[in-house]
């Protein structure tokens, strides 16, 4: 009988990567750093375990989407009190915290669950291209938005 190896917490490499969101559609970034995230890109992947690396996505204010998303796509959050819901349109929510439409796409491909708040604190966008993270050595990855289309 073929045994399943789970790799113990100490024996996970983490690895730190950077993405620049520059012209890239919002979903299929998000579906790539969530994949990043969750370690599947690994061959110790283990579902119920945190086995990926931390990402950091810079220029989350050039982030593209198509067809008329930029009027249409509302994000909503409401204060718990009675009439507190807020809508806003993607345009709206770019000018003010770009940061948001990235974090809220990439947290809706994790696991609903506490794995994956825990996955959610390794994500790190920024606006613009600097970032605190030099320290890291983050490894750039080109994320082909041709290659995700397919």
């Amino acid at each position: 009988m073929n045994k399943t190896s789970v790799p113990s917490i100490d024996s996970i490499d983490r690895q730190w990567y950077l993405v620049d969101a520059e012209n890239q559609t919002l979903g299929r970034l998000a579906s790539e750093v969530a994949s990043i995230l969750r370690g599947k890109n690994k061959p110790t992947f283990t579902p119920h375990l945190d086995t990926g690396d931390f990402v950091v996505v810079v220029n989350a204010e050039k982030i593209c989407v198509s067809g008329n998303k930029a009027q249409q796509k509302l994000y909503r959050r409401h204060s718990g009190r009675p009439g507190g819901m807020k809508v806003e349109t993607f345009e709206a929510l770019q000018e003010r915290i770009p940061e948001r439409i990235v974090e809220k796409a990439i947290k809706g491909m994790l696991p609903h669950n506490a794995l994956g708040r825990q996955l959610f604190r390794k994500l790190k966008v920024y606006k613009g291209t600097e970032h605190p993270h030099d320290a890291q050595q983050p490894k750039t990855i080109k994320i082909d938005p041709a290659a995700s289309a397919k």
